[in-house]
């Protein structure tokens, strides 16, 4: 019982230096080309592409949502913002390398803004909910921006306050979304890119507040 209790404990609370997995040097084993697209998942990519970070509970789902926008050249899952290097899927899932499940979305920017992605992630899933969503519980399944730039922060944080004063309205709970500069990506193994293009029947967790989100002027470039 103690196991227990500690194990989840430790899911809910992100590690600190010292406590996290120790990793490895070398990036893990994953997939060259996009499943659906085709196109290379790690570039190089066309010029005057742009690259956004989200992450919203489990990276399956929400990968799909973002490779079928339109204007978005290419997606792959992996993990962001935490200490241990190059992690696995078994690591992250400990809670014990601090790393968050996020989407990274290559997009054209003159056919779908910056903007319009924060209004999809703000509505597809909900951010109130600290380290957890739905029934995904855990530090890996936290809800998060990373930013490539002051422009995607001033957008991204602009979002967050319009979105939040709906969610008040509705008498939903304050935002928990983690924003921030764009850490190290870390690509996930191959059978975890495009996922549910390869298991159309696999586990999609993905679930909205039911609020709406006006992305303010500020948040479109």
């Amino acid at each position: 019982m103690f196991f227990l209790s500690d194990m989840l404990n430790k899911k809910l609370h992100l590690p600190k230096p010292g406590e996290a997995l120790p990793g490895r040097e070398r990036p893990i084993a994953t997939a060259s080309k996009h499943h659906v697209s085709r196109r290379p998942l790690k570039g190089p990519y066309p010029q005057g592409l742009e690259t956004a970070m989200f992450g919203m509970g489990c990276f399956w789902g929400a990968e799909r949502l973002f490779w079928q926008t339109d204007g978005v050249w290419v997606t792959a899952v992996g993990y962001a913002g935490g200490l241990t290097p190059n992690p696995t899927y078994q690591e992250t899932c400990t809670g014990l390398t601090g790393h968050a499940e996020v989407v990274l979305v290559v997009f054209d920017p003159t056919v779908v803004s910056y903007g319009e992605l924060l209004r999809i992630f703000w509505e597809s899933h909900d951010p109130t909910q600290g380290m957890r969503q739905g029934n995904d519980v855990g530090t890996t399944y936290r809800s998060a921006i990373y930013t490539f730039g002051a422009d995607q922060q001033h957008a991204a944080l602009a979002s967050r306050d319009a979105y939040q004063a709906e969610l008040r309205k509705a008498d939903r709970s304050a935002i928990t979304t983690e924003i921030a500069p764009a850490p190290t990506f870390y690509f996930a193994e191959e059978d975890h890119q495009q996922y549910l293009a390869k298991n159309p029947y696999g586990y999609c967790g993905l679930k909205g507040t039911g609020v709406a989100c006006a992305v303010p002027a500020a948040a479109t470039a």
